[in-house]
């Protein structure tokens, strides 16, 4: 069984991560992309890609947590094209809004967001896009910046939201993809979405180091640990395990190679 977790976070920690990214080979995750979203999950980032080249996607960008903050929207954005020039990518991101924990900041999230989102088309790169609490911001900064392609636009990590929301997220050509929350007990809306997302469209991530999915509640979670949600996953859907990964896994890689 081969999977792709298209969603890690990774400490800036050599000898940690270098063993991460073993354990998770060793459980069968052979391609995973590596996330940023601030300069320090963007340095460790591509401290995993430069421990393990073949087996990682890189994505870099700036999230909704450094909005609002002492840099402008503007130089944010000019630092993250400095870093997709530098390295090879396979998306930006993360980017995205969260008005749960900082809706105060919403104005300067949207114009972080929408200019990354310009920059994605720009290059052609798909965006990594985290959504909370914001819905109708989220699809309203969507249609006010063009994708100018034939391709996928992107990836809505860690889907959260409920059928109808997932609805209007892949009418606008976004991979929807599924964490261990899915295995929560209190999850009920996410199973309910899982069981919605048509198969060319899903995907499965860690998130890690956060959301370790049952049974390793509690636990740092790692790349490794994806093998619960792809099980629980696939008997959710009443599909063997192997099939649920390999149909993520093609998906993946025809978006993020």
């Amino acid at each position: 069984m081969q999977i792709f977790d298209t969603h890690a976070h990774f400490d800036n920690d050599r000898e940690k991560t270098a063993a991460a990214i073993d354990r998770a080979r060793a459980a069968g995750v052979t391609r995973l992309m590596a996330v940023g979203g601030s300069p320090e999950l963007n340095s460790a980032a591509l401290l995993a890609k430069s421990l393990a080249p073949e087996s990682t996607r890189l994505a870099l960008g700036a999230d909704r947590d450094q909005a609002g903050g002492p840099s402008s929207a503007n130089e944010l954005a000019a630092e993250v094209r400095t870093l997709l020039a530098a390295n090879k990518c396979a998306a930006v991101g993360e980017i995205g809004l969260d008005f749960h924990y900082a809706p105060e900041t919403a104005k300067a999230q949207c114009e972080l967001f929408a200019q990354q989102l310009s920059l994605a088309d720009e290059l052609a790169l798909p965006a990594v896009i985290h959504t909370r609490d914001a819905d109708d911001a989220t699809l309203g900064v969507l249609d006010e910046v063009p994708w100018r392609h034939d391709s996928p636009r992107g990836i809505i990590h860690c889907f959260t939201g409920s059928p109808q929301f997932a609805r209007r997220l892949l009418d606008r050509d976004f991979f929807v993809s599924i964490s261990g929350i899915v295995t929560f007990r209190a999850a009920g809306n996410v199973r309910e979405s899982a069981l919605y997302i048509p198969d060319d469209r899903l995907l499965v991530e860690t998130d890690s180091p956060f959301l370790a999915p049952v049974p390793m509640r509690g636990r740092e979670n790692e790349p490794a640990f994806i093998v619960h949600t792809v099980e629980f996953l696939a008997a959710l859907r009443k599909t063997p395990a192997e099939n649920l990964a390999a149909l993520t896994f093609a998906n993946a890689t025809s978006l993020l190679g």
